[in-house]
């Protein structure tokens, strides 16, 4: 099972369990889902991993060509999925891994049951018609400044991207997982991230999904969220009454609510 050692899989909840799956975000590592994956051990096969080059991940399975586009990480969900053969799954992706999740569904969908899409955002930069939160000249800017001091860059935007000034402790967090990370690999995800384009893959769609967008995010704002929502297909939008990029650590018990509410039969 060298995929499973790859991403540093875990499995945890009752055995023969509906399978749900959670994929974390650029920077980040399977902790960070650590207030909202326990609540649903009772009734579900819950499966964290790692994205390789974060967390407890497998550095010397980096391969620069593969991981030089997001489908690179879509293939390694598929192969998490096929490998540990628990049926169609819930997948919780957040941030980057939204899209990762969106397009193994298009390419595999009999391996998933539904998605949750926190924070998804299938293009960050402006296009004519489109509003991603950031221009080229931005992004361009953003990644010279982790090619020059990734350290520093992280200090200076993990509170951003957190977006909760009035509990510091959560920036921190988020600072010390990006220092975590491999700085050469993330550099390259960054680019892979946030150079990418995948809103025509929305159409390609057809699990149901719920995306969920926090109200004041400077990653994906509120307006991508609706995109994301008006261009996939049986999807439902949930907006928290939260701010940030990261409601997985700054508002746990409202993203398990949506969840819940979405994932319950009525």
């Amino acid at each position: 099972m060298d995929v499973l050692r790859r991403n540093n899989v875990t499995v945890t909840g009752p055995e023969g369990a509906p399978p749900m799956v959670f994929a974390h975000g650029f920077g980040c590592d399977q902790q960070m889902w650590r207030h909202v994956a326990p609540v649903f051990e009772p009734g579900h096969r819950v499966v964290l991993f790692d994205h390789v080059g974060a967390g407890g991940s497998d550095l010397t399975a980096y391969d620069p060509a593969r991981y030089s586009s997001l489908d690179g990480y879509a293939l390694d969900l598929v192969e998490i999925l096929d490998a540990l053969a628990l049926g169609p799954a819930v997948v919780v992706g957040h941030s980057v891994s939204s899209v990762i999740a969106l397009l193994a569904a298009a390419d595999r969908p009999e391996l998933f049951d539904r998605l949750v899409l926190v924070g998804p955002s299938p293009r960050y930069i402006d296009d004519e018609g489109y509003h991603g939160g950031f221009s080229r000249e931005e992004i361009d800017e953003l990644l010279a400044t982790m090619d020059d001091n990734y350290l520093g860059w992280s200090q200076h935007i993990a509170p951003v991207i957190m977006g909760t000034p009035d509990r510091p402790g959560l920036g921190e967090e988020l600072t010390s997982s990006f220092c975590r990370t491999d700085p050469v690999i993330a550099r390259r995800f960054a680019r892979a991230t946030f150079l990418s384009d995948n809103r025509a893959d929305l159409a390609r769609v057809r699990t149901p999904a719920l995306v969920v967008q926090c109200r004041n995010d400077v990653i994906a704002p509120l307006e991508v969220g609706e995109y994301v929502h008006q261009h996939l297909a049986g999807s439902e939008l949930v907006v928290l009454d939260a701010t940030g990029h990261c409601p997985n650590l700054s508002a746990p018990a409202q993203l398990v609510v949506a969840m819940q509410d979405y994932l319950t039969p009525a």
